[in-house]
């Protein structure tokens, strides 16, 4: 609408965090209180609306994002975040940013075990379950990792979904997404930089699930070594989330920096 600023959005998004945070709290008194047979039930539901809930906020959080990324391109400035939004605004950075979003999604679900893939075990008749079928594990397990929603989509394929990874996943997926849609946009002036986004997406994979990462890696080692490295990996889950993700909002920072120390403008499509 002429005539109107578009809201910032960053209300959205520190609502969107905060409720994370708040359900993750909630839910971890729940889950690690004694549980008897007859309150599984009520877990299962608590479960469900945990899901539901978590949804609203993560559509928050996007919603947000699209809002201040707007308020970006028609405030006029010439800051970093400015020359961000400018830059992915167009059609080109935005299919680019869709389509590697959605890739790395995909193959962060194959190495965090989010997708399961197993053609040598029938699900209906290891676990005894009916496929397809779905179900809430409300229990027992750390903050973040409870409720699970599994999924059986067929006797081969599922999902198993873990709050802390599915946020992960959108996080780092976005964030890959975000480092190449820039780049593609200014890899001759950048080229100096385009390796720090490439490692920063290497190493998130095993942000979400380090022990399903050793499975991957098991694969091209002997059993007594993907064993040493997935304890390896589990005992530095924290120094992968603490380097990757800042090192994901780094590089367009820094990538923007360098866009705007060397003059060039980019024109916005309507």
């Amino acid at each position: 609408m002429v005539g109107s600023q578009p809201r910032d959005g960053r209300v959205l998004i520190s609502l969107g965090f905060v409720s994370i945070a708040i359900l993750f709290l909630i839910y971890s008194r729940l889950g690690n209180a004694e549980i008897t047979p007859g309150a599984v039930p009520m877990l299962e539901r608590i479960g469900m609306a945990f899901y539901l809930l978590l949804l609203v906020a993560l559509g928050a959080i996007s919603y947000g994002l699209y809002q201040y990324h707007r308020q970006k391109i028609t405030s006029g400035q010439n800051d970093v975040f400015s020359i961000i939004a400018s830059i992915t605004w167009n059609k080109k950075s935005r299919r680019i940013l869709c389509i590697t979003a959605i890739a790395y999604g995909l193959f962060f679900s194959l190495t965090s075990g989010i997708l399961v893939y197993q053609p040598d075990v029938v699900f209906s008749q290891h676990y005894g379950v009916q496929v397809p079928s779905a179900f809430i594990a409300p229990c027992c397990d750390d903050i973040g990792y409870v409720p699970k929603f599994i999924f059986y989509i067929t006797d081969h394929v599922g999902l198993q979904v873990i709050p802390i990874n599915l946020i992960l996943q959108l996080s780092v997926s976005y964030l890959v997404g975000l480092n190449m849609a820039i780049a593609a946009n200014a890899f001759s002036i950048l080229k100096k930089r385009a390796g720090v986004g490439s490692i920063a997406a290497i190493t998130g994979l095993f942000i979400a699930c380090p022990t399903c990462a050793g499975t991957f890696v098991s694969l091209f080692m002997s059993a007594s070594g993907a064993v040493a490295f997935t304890l390896a990996i589990t005992h530095l889950q924290t120094v992968f989330i603490a380097v990757t993700i800042p090192l994901l909002i780094a590089t367009p920072i820094i990538m923007a920096k360098r866009i705007k120390n060397s003059g060039w403008s980019c024109k916005i499509e309507s």
